[in-house]
């Protein structure tokens, strides 16, 4: 019998994106390397961080001694019930009782709850999802077997939203299609609509009759302000809808590993909240049983005691306004170089990622040429970038701009 007879068939696939840009740039020995790839925060002296309050409380919780049983299958519900708080603010359905919830394994398992309940609840529903959006969207969406179109989002010649494509895309769908929506900093583009663009949005999602899923990664930790980076969510809300929501703290306060997360949904009714939490919490169930506590410790802690949480508000608009900052730095330094083309989008974008409008080639160039690892689409980690190496980046960026891709249209 041969040993491949079981899996032998089996077809490789490519390794993702992301994680095979940090282990080229991990390998690679100069010493002016630098990583614009991966999605995490760092320090002005390129250090990941660990905020002080999470240290603070993750002390008194070893305090404490917490127990290591099991939580429940929807996870911890103090934390469930915050983190619902966090995004949707004061609401009617919060105080209805009209909102069911699970505690996720970060954004990427609410989403992946999300997508399978979905696949319960409208089996034949497409979901539209940006063009660009982050690329894990669509493997999740995939492998929850649902239907994927995509809406523009990007207009690359004037590096920002297409909003006319994206109301003449949405228009398309048919009753009971999802539309994805990035609440705040959308990833990979850094462009946002604005308010009265959110409002449109909802009336076209009205009119169709479509099911707004918002993925909220970055609450806070784009603008510092918690309550302006959810007010995509809450305008949709207000005005009644029901929709889905997946949560992440990794971002906000840093808990990459942690992997805490919020799925939610909101009902019209308190008998449908009933019977959607039946079924996510089946979805969990079958998925990974229930969630691990220490995450959600941390995060209920920040969140149940007003010092805490004003302590963290501080060092996540800390990491937000040197994000900001180094939009400006590096706009500037590629100004001051007269770098060919227009660098305004930078400042105009928000939250951990900058769409640079970068051709792949140019991309390449920075990788072999500069040692500066980045996306081939053009995408990087504001969070890379520092006062120890803007300068660099930005030359490195004007040689491949203005020397090595003459045919692109920058």
């Amino acid at each position: 019998m041969s040993k491949d007879q079981f899996f032998g068939h089996i077809q490789e696939l490519p390794p993702d994106v992301v994680f095979i840009t940090k282990t080229m740039y991990d390998n690679d020995k100069s010493p002016n390397k630098v990583d614009l790839g991966i999605g995490a925060y760092r320090d002005d002296n390129g250090k990941p961080l660990v905020l002080d309050i999470v240290r603070k409380v993750e002390k008194e919780i070893a305090q404490q001694g917490y127990s290591k049983e099991y939580l429940g299958i929807a996870g911890d519900q103090t934390f469930v019930k915050q983190a619902e708080t966090l995004v949707y603010g004061k609401c009617r359905p919060l105080d209805d009782g009209r909102v069911a919830g699970v505690q996720a394994l970060s954004g990427t398992g609410a989403l992946r709850v999300l997508t399978a309940f979905l696949k319960v609840a409208y089996p034949n529903a497409t979901v539209w999802v940006p063009n660009p959006t982050w690329s894990n969207h669509s493997t999740i969406i995939a492998h929850s077997n649902l239907k994927e179109a995509k809406y523009r989002y990007w207009h690359q010649e004037t590096r920002s939203l297409n909003f006319k494509g994206l109301l003449e895309d949405l228009s398309k769908a048919k009753e009971n299609d999802v539309v994805l929506l990035h609440a705040c900093a959308h990833n990979p583009t850094g462009v946002d609509p604005k308010l009265d663009q959110w409002e449109q949005i909802a009336n076209v999602c009205r009119q169709k009759k479509l099911i707004p899923f918002f993925d909220i990664a970055y609450q806070g930790f784009a603008s510092g302000d918690l309550d302006k980076d959810a007010a995509a969510v809450r305008l949709f809300v207000n005005k009644g809808f029901e929709l889905l929501c997946a949560q992440s703290f990794a971002k906000n306060l840093g808990l990459y590993s942690e992997r805490i997360g919020c799925a939610s949904i909101i009902c019209d009714t308190i008998e449908a909240k009933k019977a959607v939490q039946s079924q996510i919490n089946l979805i969990v169930r079958a998925m990974y049983s229930n969630p691990p506590s220490h995450g959600a410790y941390i995060v209920t802690k920040i969140l149940t005691d007003e010092n805490n949480r004003q302590q963290w508000i501080k060092e996540m608009k800390g990491m937000a306004d040197r994000i900001i900052k180094m939009r400006s730095l590096l706009r500037s330094r590629l100004e001051d170089l007269k770098t060919p083309g227009t660098w305004k989008h930078i400042t105009d974008q928000i939250g951990m990622f900058c769409f640079t409008g970068l051709t792949s080639e140019q991309c390449e160039m920075l990788m072999n040429k500069h040692h500066i690892y980045l996306l081939k689409s053009g995408r990087i980690s504001m969070a890379g970038v520092n006062t120890k190496n803007v300068d660099y980046i930005a030359s490195a960026f004007y040689d491949v701009v203005k020397n090595h891709s003459p045919k692109a249209k920058l």
